[in-house]
């Protein structure tokens, strides 16, 4: 069965137009736009565009989107990435026309400013923090904002050789990138045997070089770091501070908070835990939070009221600020979307999203325990998230984390985070997210399930996975060094007009 959406080239029929939508103005002749263009730019030949009607590219373009993989069609259990499904509530007040309709120079309007004031304060009620600001367009964003304003806080001090980040080995790989990018220097410390912070390497690696450290609780590995106030306590000593990854905040969202456990600056993803759909490069939002040492530090501008109005606080207002992030104030449709979020679910709402997600990932780790799986870290309870590795059956059946990653793609499933955390071999990192039922929940099991038969009595069959996708196993190293995405049609193919083509690549249009 082919199973190939057709290129919109071998759609293509010379001569045929979409016209009706570009009509010449009403009384006037046609004037080519080509006359415009200064000789010595113009094409020598016509552009190789497909021929075909709007119906035509209607009909090409959706089928296209209808293969897609998304939150809203699929489960996507994308381990530290919180791929849940958006209210659409929260989409449709944020678009509101009252709110579209506002142009960045607009002078301070008042709704605007008031609820994203609201949404400054309900981030710091949720995280312990003393300020928040909204800026960052995206959490790699929010990541350079925390470590610029941890060299700006010693730097005020006098203490510029400070320039050393702790990273746990478990942490985000932007972590230690970040940390590069503002001029620092990374030092990993190793986790111990159940997942957690190695104490004595990091006693070992602090010092008065330290700037601070940067990790996420619960960390990557899927566990909750029950030291951290121990963490803390030992960085603060050495005169450093903690920097909170937010990626995995929808785990303790309203159970505990960054501040109490120490935590002296953190981001979060606004577009992963707070109702803006997430991926493909974006939108996101970064937003910073601090605590006391660092609020003089905070990227502009940050809403302030002042008695019954709202303004934008800017340079003249923070002075030490580390300045501006973006040309306006950060990505407001991500920022709206995560303002309506809570105050559609509330504190008890926001705690009930960490539960769920924490008893989805529970069940789910157990279930495949139960069916053969072997858990990264069995003695821990698993957070919102967990992995299980394959590195037994790789040497058993010849079986990869990545062909059973392939092989859940013919399920309908999306598959988890592969391959990372780098530290745990073969790994699948499995985030449920509180979002899905407890029948989609057994549908996945029952999916893995039927692949560790396979992988049991026909490992082929995941070898050679995907089978019911237009698009069969890639060659992945040569996609990403090689990428090809221009068509071409083979020397002496015939074009769509009846005509072949002169040379390998030249289409021939009319």
């Amino acid at each position: 069965m082919e199973l190939r959406e057709p290129l919109i080239f071998e759609l293509s029929r010379a001569g045929r137009r979409a016209a009706s939508q570009f009509p010449p103005p009403a009384g006037a002749a046609e004037v080519s736009a080509a006359a415009e263009v200064p000789v010595h730019l113009r094409r020598a030949q016509a552009a190789a565009l497909p021929e075909v009607s709007e119906l035509q590219v209607v009909r090409h373009f959706t089928r296209l989107s209808q293969l897609n993989f998304s939150i809203d069609t699929h489960f996507y259990p994308l381990g530290s990435c919180t791929m849940k499904y958006n209210p659409k509530a929260c989409n449709a007040y944020a678009m509101l026309p009252e709110f579209l309709a506002q142009h960045p120079f607009a002078r301070e309007p008042q709704g605007f400013l008031a609820c994203l004031y609201e949404l400054q304060e309900m981030l710091k009620a949720i995280t312990g923090m003393q300020g928040v600001s909204l800026t960052p367009m995206a959490g790699a964003q929010g990541e350079f904002a925390g470590v610029a304003m941890i060299r700006a806080y010693h730097r005020a001090r006098n203490d510029a050789a400070r320039n050393e980040i702790i990273v746990p080995q478990a942490a985000h790989g932007t972590n230690p990138a970040t940390a590069a990018m503002c001029g620092c220097i990374v030092k990993e410390v190793p986790c111990d045997a159940g997942g957690s912070i190695d104490m004595a390497a990091l006693k070992s690696a602090v010092g008065p070089r330290t700037a601070a450290i940067m990790l996420t609780n619960p960390s990557t590995l899927g566990v909750f770091e029950s030291k951290i106030v121990e963490v803390a306590q030992i960085v603060h000593a050495a005169g450093g501070l903690l920097y909170y990854d937010g990626a995995n905040l929808n785990a303790i969202l309203g159970k505990v908070r960054p501040g109490d456990m120490g935590f002296d600056v953190i981001h979060m993803n606004l577009h992963k835990t707070f109702a803006t759909p997430h991926g493909g490069g974006g939108p996101g939002s970064g937003a910073v939070g601090v605590g006391s040492r660092l609020l003089p530090y905070l990227p502009i501008p940050i809403v302030g009221r002042e008695g019954a109005r709202y303004r934008w606080l800017t340079e003249r207002d923070l002075p030490r600020s580390i300045g501006r992030l973006s040309g306006f104030m950060g990505n407001a449709g991500v920022n709206l979307r995560a303002y309506i979020y809570m105050r559609l679910l509330g504190r008890e709402g926001m705690a009930r999203v960490s539960e769920f997600a924490s008893l989805n990932a529970n069940y789910l780790l157990k279930r495949l325990q139960a069916a053969g799986y072997e858990a990264a870290y069995p003695g821990r309870r698993a957070s919102h998230e967990f992995i299980i590795t394959l590195k037994r059956e790789a040497t058993l059946y010849g079986v990869t984390a990545m062909d059973v990653a392939k092989r859940l793609l013919d399920h309908g499933f999306h598959a988890p985070t592969t391959y990372f955390p780098l530290l745990v071999p073969e790994c699948l990192l499995i985030e449920p997210t509180e979002t899905e039922s407890k029948e989609e929940l057994d549908r996945f099991c029952d999916a893995m399930v039927a692949i560790r038969r396979e992988m049991e009595q026909t490992p082929e069959m995941l070898r050679s996975a995907p089978h019911a996708l237009p698009v069969r196993r890639l060659d992945d190293v040569r996609a990403a060094k090689q990428l090809n995405l221009v068509w071409t049609r083979p020397r002496g193919d015939i074009g769509p007009d009846g005509g072949t083509a002169h040379r390998e690549g030249e289409v021939a249009l009319r």
